[in-house]
């Protein structure tokens, strides 16, 4: 009985370590993408002329959402090991504007899309709420 109360305290703090590790590995991989796609965005902008509008701006919009996940493993680290719903919420935002801008060709998918942010932003909203908050932030 001993063994089993010895490896029931243990086996949390080690998924946790192996979760941490895992999480640190995937973000140095996004900054490295995100630098990467800093680098494409100045090439894109001074050096290629090739590149137009759409194509910048597709960029642009991955590096935002680089930047959000990024920023929501920062949160889940000071937040002591919890992922903050809200920040969840903002990554679809990104995800869904960032297809409409994209693949805007139908108006019908478009406003479908378009409700759906606006679901989101209700939820946000909700998230927001004192009740559902856990922290000052």
């Amino acid at each position: 009985m001993d063994f089993i109360k010895r490896w029931s305290d243990r086996t949390p703090r080690l998924l946790r370590a192996a979760l941490n590790l895992a999480l640190i590995l995937v973000a140095i991989t996004l900054v490295i993408s995100l630098f990467k796609e800093v680098w494409e965005i100045f090439y894109s902008i001074f050096y290629d002329a090739s590149e137009n509008f759409y194509q910048i701006t597709e960029e642009i919009l991955v590096f935002f959402l680089y930047f959000e996940f990024l920023a929501l493993i920062i949160k889940y680290f000071e937040m002591g090991y919890h992922f903050p719903l809200r920040y969840f919420i903002y990554i679809g935002i990104t995800a869904i504007v960032r297809y409409i801008i994209l693949d805007h060709k139908s108006a019908a998918s478009t406003l479908f899309l378009s409700s759906a942010i606006l679901v989101l932003l209700v939820s946000l909203f909700v998230a927001n709420t004192k009740t559902m908050r856990r922290n000052s932030d």
